[in-house]
């Protein structure tokens, strides 16, 4: 029996495509992620947004800060991510992403990856503190902190690399974004 031409197109489906935005905290990563994921919306309905601390809490939050333990989670944003797209969901993921190695198997292993790097500066970050971390490293009440007592390995090729330094609104770096991955306006 031959099967009709409706059928046929309902087996073929497109992969989703992986928006991993990455830098240190109080970079920007889920306003910018936001922006991202509403223009996304309105060409895509089948987009998701996944922030790093919120994903962390929806595994259960079984993991600490440590080195080992952040590259495991880290592995799990990948999969997770990768299963998505593989459905044809569009993510967009906010996440320190810390591991060259995690960037690298992204881009082995998702079809579709685009990396975001957001670049702040130290002594712009630490003035922002959003979360205390940077100020709370200082007093010794707290330690594994990307970018002061951990390593951050910086992203060496990033598809996009914009700096978020206060010298441009959010919605200017934003959209200097949106323009190279060549998506409508917010």
């Amino acid at each position: 029996m031959e099967r009709m031409e409706s059928e046929i197109n309902c087996d073929k489906k497109e992969n989703g495509r992986l928006y991993w935005v990455t830098g240190l905290s109080g970079a920007g990563k889920t306003t910018i992620g936001k922006g991202i994921y509403t223009a996304l919306k309105k060409q895509y309905p089948n987009t998701v947004i996944f922030d790093g601390d919120a994903l962390r809490q929806s595994f259960g939050n079984d993991l600490g800060y440590s080195s080992e333990e952040r590259f495991a989670c880290a592995m799990r944003y990948s999969r997770l991510c990768r299963l998505l797209i593989e459905q044809g969901i569009h993510v967009v993921c906010c996440t320190i992403s810390m591991f060259d190695s995690v960037r690298r198997w992204n881009r082995e292993n998702i079809e579709n990856y685009t990396e975001i790097y957001i670049e702040v500066p130290m002594e712009v970050l630490e003035m922002r503190n959003q979360k205390n971390l940077y100020s709370e490293v200082k007093s010794g009440s707290t330690q594994d902190v990307v970018g002061i007592d951990l390593k951050l390995e910086l992203p060496q090729n990033p598809d996009i690399h914009v700096v978020n330094d206060g010298q441009k609104s959010v919605k200017e770096v934003l959209g200097e974004i949106l323009d190279q991955l060549n998506i409508g306006n917010f």
